[in-house]
């Protein structure tokens, strides 16, 4: 598993630099899931099987779900659309399929090395996850949820759509506009 742990770090560094110099808000997106993924790879490696459960429900999937939000928020209109189907050439998916069919490799490889670990494939039930999260991870928990709540409230601000006649708090400028307009 050795080899697993490394080719998944890989991936990971790889994925995430081209989070960071992407320009593609989804492209970005795209390296973040592959990056996600490759850490629950690492996780999995290390035989924290839970670990990298929950990073691949919770921080790849929540965070398709904010996606999906925040998409649905911003209301893309026709200029939009086009944009969006330029960016969804074959031709820019070529990056992320390398580094999933590398970690799709890797999960291969862990899985059909399996039995030369010794896991005995006890299983776990429902109360003894519960008692762990909220045993001693509930601070890992709520920090997890705050930062989807942070993560949800900023989507929400930044797709908001200003009507007319609404003032909002945070500018003063109209809100000294419609003291005037009002005397």
């Amino acid at each position: 598993m050795e080899f697993a742990f490394y080719l998944c770090g890989l991936v990971a560094v790889l994925a995430t630099l081209r989070v960071i110099t992407h320009t593609n808000p989804v492209h970005a997106l795209l390296y973040l899931i592959i990056s996600l993924l490759a850490v629950s790879g690492v996780f999995f490696s290390l035989g924290a099987y839970f670990a990298g459960a929950l990073e691949i429900i919770v921080y790849a999937g929540a965070i398709m779900v904010l996606f999906v939000f925040v998409v649905m928020m911003l209301n893309l209109g026709g200029a939009e659309v086009q944009q969006e189907k330029d960016w969804l050439k074959p031709g820019m998916w070529i990056g992320p399929g390398l580094l999933s069919l590398l970690l799709l490799v890797t999960l291969v490889y862990a899985i059909l090395s399996v039995n030369d670990q010794g896991i005995d494939g006890t299983m776990i039930d429902g109360k003894q996850v519960g008692i762990s999260l909220f045993g001693p991870y509930v601070l890992a928990v709520e920090l997890a949820s705050m930062l989807l709540l942070a993560g949800l409230v900023v989507a929400f601000h930044v797709g908001r759509e200003q009507r007319a006649g609404e003032v909002l708090a945070n500018r003063p400028a109209d809100a000294a506009k419609s003291k005037e307009e009002r005397a």
